[in-house]
């Protein structure tokens, strides 16, 4: 009997963690040689999720939860989740309900066939056209610039096997860009497709500066492009300074009386150039950021209350 671990981050997400509950428990429930447990981890919600929580886990003892000492972030809660799994693998599904838990019966079925990573993609998704466009394209220049072969349209939805989850925690990373260590730890991914509908119950957590975080969370870690091209941009702007001077010198030398410089070109020059040092000012301040969360070496959660694990994983 294979043992599967089941891992749901949730904040304030009190319309769905019943709904996520009692989908996954159905989907597991017909899958043959296969046990399974449900954790989830609370990232300190203000409305009725831990309450809801607390009854399902005195309800189901295979339910297990995690109650975070304080909001943590949408980066490391989830993430410790799943470095708390106790089963043979681990399969990360969100509480929104935008990720079919069905299709975690193609996920074990490639596992039980040797795989050790199987993600789920979203080509397609039921969201906005200017907004999937943005996603896209920042998948396709982050999968160009990044040291690895990223997986494109990954958002972390996934069946983890449990060597997998030991690459993970030895890595030892304080704010992991998860999406970027699968790919880091080498094992090959078995990819499987779906189309991502939209969320039905609730309103998303996510916002515009968690979507920044995320995106530049994904450069900084696997990428020292933006860096490289920092240097080459500002060879090339002084060339272009250095020829731009020359130029004036000359027609000031040749045609004295007919040309005159004017300060336009001056104030646009000097607010050019300043815009552009800002922001590679910002983009080394993003790499700075990064190195100083990592010598810091915070923990990823503080938890605060752990329920129903005491009992055996099996059980």
């Amino acid at each position: 009997m294979k043992h599967i671990t089941v891992v749901t981050p949730c904040y304030n997400e009190e319309e769905n963690v019943e709904e996520i509950h009692r989908q996954a428990r159905e989907v597991l429930e017909t899958i043959e040689g296969v046990t399974y447990e449900h954790l989830f981890i609370d990232n300190f919600s203000s409305d009725r999720t831990p309450e809801l929580l607390r009854a399902m886990a005195s309800a189901d003892p295979k339910v297990k939860v995690i109650f975070n000492a304080r909001n943590f972030g949408h980066i490391r809660s989830p993430y410790h989740g799943l470095l708390q799994a106790r089963g043979d693998a681990a399969i990360l599904l969100v509480a929104d309900l935008q990720d079919p838990p069905e299709l975690m019966k193609a996920f074990i079925e490639h596992w039980r066939n040797g795989a050790k990573l199987v993600v789920g993609v979203k080509p397609t998704a039921d969201e906005s056209g200017l907004m999937f466009a943005i996603r896209r394209a920042y998948y396709r220049t982050v999968t160009r610039i990044a040291d690895v072969k990223l997986i494109q349209n990954f958002t972390g939805f996934g069946l983890y096997d449990r060597k997998v989850l030991e690459e993970l925690r030895r890595i030892d990373d304080p704010y992991p860009y998860l999406r970027g260590l699968v790919s880091e730890v080498g094992f090959e991914a078995v990819q499987v497709p779906y189309n991502q509908p939209r969320r039905k119950r609730g309103i998303t957590k996510n916002n515009f500066y968690t979507l920044y975080d995320i995106a530049m969370l994904g450069i900084t870690s696997h990428s020292r492009v933006p860096l490289r091209i920092a240097t080459m941009v500002g060879f090339a702007l002084s060339g272009l300074s250095l020829v731009v001077s020359l130029l004036y010198l000359f027609l000031k030398i040749f045609f004295w009386s007919e040309f005159s410089a004017g300060t336009a070109p001056i104030l646009i020059g000097m607010f050019f150039f300043a815009s552009v040092q800002l922001f590679f000012i910002g983009l080394l301040g993003e790499y700075v950021g990064a190195i100083l969360t990592h010598v810091m070496k915070r923990p990823l959660v503080v938890e605060r209350e752990r329920l129903n694990f005491d009992n055996s994983p099996a059980d």
